[in-house]
Parts: C-alpha cells; sequence; structure tokens
C-alpha cells in the first residue's frame, strides 16, 4: 500500500524564534488576551509552535488577525492563508512554523486547545513505562 506524506521544510532556528517573536508582538500589540505558546518540537510535523489567544469580540478576532497577516506578510515572512474570517469565533493562521489560534473566549474555553495538547504530548499513555501496547494506564 502506497502511503501519502507531505514533509513540512522547518526553516532555520533564527527565522522561526523571529516569527515566533513578530506573532507574539503583535498580539501584544493588538491586545489579544491570554497569549499561551505551546512548543511543539520534536511532538509533531505540523509546526515548531502553536500560539493560542483569544481576543474579546468577533471585531477584535478579526483584527488581531488581520494585523497578524499583514505585519508576517511584511516582514517577508510567509503570506499566510487566515481560516475562519468570515465568522471570526475562532480564527486559524498558519504561518507555517507557527500556527496561530485567536479565539473568542467562549470558543476558545469550548475548544480548550491548551488541554488538548498538552494531554496528547505529556499523557501517561505515551510514556515509556505505559505498560503493553494498547494499554492505557490511570
Amino acid at each position: 500500500m502506497k502511503v501519502n506524506t507531505i514533509a513540512r521544510i522547518s526553516k532555520p532556528a533564527d527565522i522561526i524564534a523571529r516569527l515566533l517573536a513578530l506573532v507574539e508582538s503583535s498580539l501584544d500589540d493588538d491586545k489579544a488576551e491570554d497569549i499561551v505558546v505551546i512548543d511543539l518540537h520534536g511532538k509533531s510535523t505540523i509546526s515548531d509552535y502553536m500560539v493560542v489567544a483569544t481576543g474579546r469580540s468577533q471585531r477584535h478576532v478579526r483584527t488581531i488577525a488581520e494585523h497578524l497577516r499583514e505585519r508576517i506578510k511584511a516582514d517577508g515572512l510567509h503570506t499566510p492563508s487566515p481560516e475562519g474570517v468570515p465568522q471570526c469565533d475562532w480564527v486559524l493562521i498558519d504561518a507555517g512554523d507557527v500556527i496561530v489560534h485567536v479565539f473568542r473566549p467562549e470558543v476558545r474555553t469550548f475548544y480548550n486547545l491548551e488541554k488538548m495538547w498538552s494531554q496528547a504530548l505529556t499523557g501517561p499513555e505515551f510514556s515509556p513505562d505505559a505498560g503493553r501496547a494498547g494499554e492505557l494506564t490511570a
């Protein structure tokens, strides 16, 4: 059986650090709340970092996403294409090595990505001494 895989080419560490700093600065400048950076190095092939932030309203979420897209593009790092802009309850900005999620507060609470990813990345079922394959630990 042929397996279809998509390889992600990671940029040098200094460029990724510059992109992450730009994302954090942009979110802070636009008054995003509860900014959380999740390090995905060696844990996921989708990206090196995931950033989760909250906007106070749909308009605030839209503004945060639009400004972030413009700043990343102006810096010449990448031209991200935001997803979810028409509704602005949850906007995803895929900047390659950094993925940004901007939520309205109640939507962020509902999806709780930080908890989902922290469990997926550090859950006991993934520890070396978790027992036999397929056996979950308490």
